[in-house]
């Protein structure tokens, strides 16, 4: 296939944010012989149907500090790159309806705290005022993150995928992995197909960005990835005054 090279440093497989996300941040350390092979078009698995809720209250130190870089490079990316990403930081509020789950959140707003992140614990009559619509009779206490917010992961993806060729990576879809190949115990490339086109790439690294079907294409390789498919449920409404603006409400567990 025209364009496609035969050896590169890393063949990332998936377009989604996660390969697009890897493939950017990769360039930006200076790797310029990068390969992100998506099986049909950018965005279309996982990412597609992502809520693009930016949150960074985590339970670990490292999560903290991945959220807390992610939501700063969201905000920047647009500029960046030129390409919209609907980043809008109306903030989020986390609310616990029992005392266990008030510490285990305020736990974690002190954690966030030490990462410089903007956080501070409120009451449930400071939540009514923020949150108008919700009943906070049975709230026992809550934290607020005004720089979280809402994004379009399509576009979020569609940035770093421009970000990363801008830095020299190649991105090329419609092409499927068909077999990751090993030797002495290493991945040392790829095969992929093009409808009849078939070819192979050498490569130093192959990262597995593949989302739902990344626990099917590690079994190429003789890995078993935890990882399985899961419902999540979306109520869909007409534009409804006054909600626009309001910040993301979690109620974790309950």
């Amino acid at each position: 296939m025209a364009g496609l090279p035969s050896k590169a440093r890393a063949v990332i497989i998936g377009g989604g944010v996660s390969g697009c996300s890897v493939a950017y941040h990769l360039a930006k350390l200076g790797w310029t012989d990068i390969v992100l092979l998506e099986r049909k078009q950018l965005t279309c698995g996982t990412t597609w149907h992502a809520a693009g809720l930016i949150g960074q209250l985590r339970a670990s130190q490292n999560m903290t500090r991945l959220a807390k870089y992610s939501a700063d490079l969201y905000v920047r990316l647009e500029a960046e790159t030129g390409v919209a990403t609907g980043m809008r930081q109306v903030g989020s509020i986390t609310v616990a309806l029992t005392e266990e789950r008030k510490h285990e959140i305020y736990r974690q707003a002190s954690l966030a705290r030490a990462f410089d992140v903007d956080v501070r614990e409120i009451s449930p009559s400071e939540v009514k005022e923020m949150y108008p619509h919700l009943n906070v009779s049975d709230v026992v206490g809550a934290v607020h993150l005004p720089l979280d917010g809402q994004c379009d992961p399509a576009n979020i993806a569609m940035a770093l995928a421009k970000g990363a060729r801008q830095r020299g990576a190649k991105i090329v879809e419609g092409v499927k992995v068909a077999a990751v190949h090993q030797k002495d115990g290493r991945v040392t490339g790829v095969s992929w197909a093009r409808g009849e086109e078939q070819g192979t790439i050498e490569a130093d690294v192959v990262v597995n960005c593949a989302g739902m079907w990344a626990r099917e294409l590690g079994q190429m390789s003789g890995v078993t990835i935890p990882l399985h498919a899961c419902e999540h449920f979306y109520l869909v409404t007409e534009p409804i005054p006054g909600l626009s603006r309001l910040p993301v409400l979690r109620g974790p567990g309950e």
